[in-house]
């Protein structure tokens, strides 16, 4: 372990050398010399491979149960495709090869399936079989996108919305910083849609001129799913859930202050709380926020301006907390943030661990933290070695003890 340890060092000297000199092989694991946490580069092919968002569930048991898959995508000939990789030995398969590539990060654990939208049609395909089967075509004009499965298997949940507006403001502002408020401020119709996987089944569960997003079924309730209110946060009370049989909806957290802001929700592995980025006012008082979806209950806790982070993740028992950082030009303005962060509650409060130095990566590739199934690790993806993107994992017990 010294000696990658010295070879990582190397690695980092060399970053910063003159352009002429040959790139060294970006190292396959290490011990970070500030945390003595370990790290592996767990994708050992290609060089653009990325785990998924922070609150989309990418792993699954292999067939008999001993081992953990992650998907996750890589970009082959140009295109995305989803992988499998084995999470104790390592290895990757191919598991999509559309000449359009692949769209979206939904796994179906009931049917062993990833299922994805090429242009205006959807497929799902057998994450041990690799066979793929067509499961809808949208009406082209529809411009219909899926983002989520239901517990049981049985739902997709999408959006939609009305007119080429959105295109519009799209195509002439590119960048998100020119768009998010013009699509915010355009109060465009958008609608929630369900879509039966067996019967192809496609029905309205709501509709409103607001810029609905960030769609997630609960991981325990079928019936239950999550939407945002999107747009500049201090503006939305952003956070709503929807009975899609009922279609009876709930706001999960009202803003109370000037400047407030509440955003990057994600579930509870029981689907009991949704967790979200809570400022008190914006940029200046830091927690993480977990309401409980049935009686509306709120518990918070505090952090450093720090240890803030674009997004936070929950462990499967619930216990852990992990965070992916921010560079100085996030909302939290850190002056020492770019570290992949631990956390334990302790009280009122979150306790970081600083788990790998991030000060080599660009956060215009957010990390998107995830615990792993056994809890020994978080994974993240990162270009922090040489500008290539890889997805890594950090031990969580520390070297030497």
């Amino acid at each position: 372990m010294k000696t990658l340890s010295i070879a990582l060092l190397c690695y980092f000297a060399w970053s910063g050398a003159a352009i002429a000199q040959p790139a060294p092989s970006i190292p396959l694991e290490w011990t970070d010399p500030l945390t003595h946490h370990k790290v592996i580069r767990l994708t050992r092919t290609g060089t653009d491979n990325k785990s998924f968002y922070f609150h989309n569930n990418p792993f699954i048991k292999t067939p008999d149960g001993k081992d953990d898959l992650m998907i996750y995508a890589g970009v082959v000939d140009g295109r995305r495709q989803f992988f499998t990789l084995n999470l104790r030995t390592l290895e990757s398969v191919q598991l999509t090869d559309r000449p359009q590539g692949v769209n979206g990060e939904i796994v179906d654990k009931t049917h062993r399936e990833v299922i994805y939208q090429t242009g205006d049609s959807v497929f799902a395909t057998h994450i041990d079989t690799r066979q793929t089967r067509l499961v809808h075509v949208f009406p082209h004009e529809l411009g219909a996108s899926i983002s989520t499965v239901n517990a049981d298997g049985t739902l997709l949940a999408g959006k939609y919305n009305d007119g080429k507006k959105a295109q519009e403001i799209l195509a002439k502002y590119p960048q998100k910083s020119q768009y998010f408020s013009r699509i915010y401020e355009a109060h465009i119709k958008h609608y929630l849609f369900t879509l039966n996987i067996k019967t192809g089944e496609m029905r309205v569960i709501h509709e409103e001129n607001e810029w609905t997003n960030h769609i997630q079924f609960s991981p325990t309730d079928p019936a239950l799913l999550m939407y945002c209110h999107e747009g500049p946060w201090h503006k939305v009370d952003r956070i709503w859930t929807i009975d899609v049989n009922t279609t009876d909806y709930k706001l999960m957290h009202r803003r109370s202050m000037e400047m407030e802001i509440a955003g990057h929700e994600f579930f509870a592995p029981d689907g009991k709380r949704i967790w979200f980025d809570l400022q008190q006012p914006r940029s200046v008082t830091f927690f993480l926020c977990g309401v409980d979806v049935r009686s509306g209950e709120e518990v918070k806790y505090e952090m450093t301006r720090d240890e803030w982070s674009i997004h936070f993740n929950v462990s499967p028992d619930q216990r852990l907390y992990c965070g992916d950082g921010g560079d100085p030009g996030q909302v939290a303005k850190a002056a020492d943030g770019m570290w992949i962060y631990l956390f334990r509650p302790d009280g009122r409060r979150l306790v970081s661990e600083r788990l790998v130095n991030m000060k080599g990566h660009n956060y215009k590739l957010e990390p998107n933290v995830h615990f792993s199934p056994d809890q020994k690790w978080v994974i993240f993806r990162s270009n922090m070695l040489g500008g290539e993107t890889h997805v890594y994992a950090v031990e969580i017990e520390k070297q030497g003890g």
